[in-house]
Parts: structure tokens; C-alpha cells; sequence
């Protein structure tokens, strides 16, 4: 399918959407960078974390660039290097939004509930449904009479859905958690109302990349469907 041009002409928004996304988080984030911070993106977490209660929540380094995640299972914010030293507004502002995911936790944010619980699923879904779709058109397409293949198909189909409703789900806790950021940054005195905007750039480059993602997922599968679905109808 990744050869196939008529892939490609369904998910092309969805790669145009990423491609601006990208460049304006870099755009965005090299600017912020530049504003200084009265603390380091480690230093405002910890406030965050500490202001909500939230003191067993541990902060970690880990390699990579803008590798930033907050692990729900072990009760960690791992931010990367450079977010993790730099006194910036760019550091602050990342380091705040995945502080907001570890408040969402907390609340039991019911989103973020069900996107936890939906990892297994859309991982299982994005590696094997495509995979069982194209075996499946490729059984229908040696033996058209047997069954098999059209249910692998909508199998496939069945499973990359979990992926779609994974995608769906995030997006409301990526942008509640930027929300949250926000708010603590003012309340806190991290950084001063007059200087937000930079931290909102960043907050909002980062949140087409999310809508990227889900549009893309959504495309893909509109394209099994009708590539793979009709096809298996006809036969």
C-alpha cells in the first residue's frame, strides 16, 4: 500500500499538516529559546509538581532532542537535555506541558484514562492491521471465492481503527495538558503574562503535530476501506 499513489493522494494533507507543523515548531521553539527563564525547564516541573502536591512524581534526563514524556506507569517526567538545563521560555513551556500530564494523572483526567488504556491496542492495531489487511487482499486475490481473505481485510481494518480512536482520544489530553501549562506558568510567576505568547507558539506548533498524527490515522483508514474494503465486496 505504501507504493500505491492513490496512499499518498489520501494522506497528502495529513503530510502537508506535519511538514508545516515542523517547521514551525522549529520556527517557534528557536525563538523561545532565545527568552530567558527565571528557572530551568527541570526547576519549573518540580515547582509545578510540587505546587500541585505532586512531590513523589519524580524528573529524569533522558537522551534526544524535545524527547519530553511523562510515563504514567512509573510516576516519571523525563524531559531531555536541553529542556532539562535551559533557564528559556522554550524549556519552561515543554517542561510545564508534560508537568500538566503528570496533574492529569493525578485527577484521573478521564481522556487520558482511556487514552492509557488504548496503548496496547493502537500499538497492536498500527503493526499488525495494515499487515493483516494486505495478506488478507492478497488471499482474496489468488482464491476470490474463500472467505478468509475478506475477513482478514475487514479485520485489519478492524484493528487500525483502534489506532484512529487512540489518535481521536489524545488530542483533547495534548491540549488540556498545554492548557494546564499555561496557567501554572502564570499563577506560579514562572514567566510574566507580557511573555506568554512565546510559550503559546510553542504550545501551538506542538498541537498541529497532534492534529497531523490524527488526521493522518483518520486518511489511512478512509483509504483501507475503500482500496481494500470495496474490493473485497466486489469479489
Amino acid at each position: 500500500m505504501f507504493f500505491d499513489p492513490l496512499y499518498f493522494l489520501f494522506i497528502a494533507p495529513a503530510l502537508l499538516l506535519g511538514i508545516w507543523a515542523q517547521l514551525r515548531i522549529r520556527w517557534t521553539y528557536a525563538a523561545a529559546k532565545r527568552i530567558p527563564a527565571p528557572l530551568s525547564g527541570a526547576a519549573a516541573a518540580r515547582h509545578i509538581l510540587d505546587s500541585a502536591g505532586l512531590s513523589e512524581v519524580e524528573i529524569e534526563q533522558v537522551p534526544g532532542h524535545l524527547s519530553d514524556h511523562y510515563d504514567p506507569s512509573a510516576k516519571v517526567l523525563r524531559l531531555s537535555p536541553e529542556v532539562y538545563h535551559s533557564r528559556s521560555l522554550a524549556a519552561v513551556g515543554i517542561a510545564a506541558h508534560e508537568a500538566g500530564h503528570a496533574i492529569q494523572d493525578a485527577h484521573a483526567y478521564a481522556p487520558l484514562v482511556v487514552r492509557n488504556a488504548a496503548v496496547p491496542v493502537a500499538g497492536f492495531g498500527a503493526n499488525f492491521g495494515i499487515l493483516l489487511v494486505v495478506l488478507g487482499a492478497m488471499l482474496s486475490a489468488a482464491n476470490p471465492h474463500a472467505p478468509l481473505g475478506f475477513w482478514m481485510i475487514w479485520g485489519g481494518i478492524g484493528l487500525f481503527s483502534g489506532v484512529v480512536f487512540f489518535q481521536v482520544v489524545n488530542l483533547p489530553v495534548e491540549f488540556n495538558a498545554s492548557a494546564r501549562a499555561k496557567e501554572q506558568l502564570v499563577a506560579l510567576g514562572i514567566v510574566p503574562p507580557q511573555q506568554m505568547p512565546y510559550v503559546n507558539k510553542v504550545l501551538h506548533a506542538a498541537a498541529l503535530t497532534y492534529l497531523a498524527a490524527t488526521l493522518q490515522a483518520i486518511l489511512t483508514l478512509l483509504y483501507l476501506i475503500i482500496r481494500f474494503g470495496s474490493s473485497s465486496r466486489e469479489e
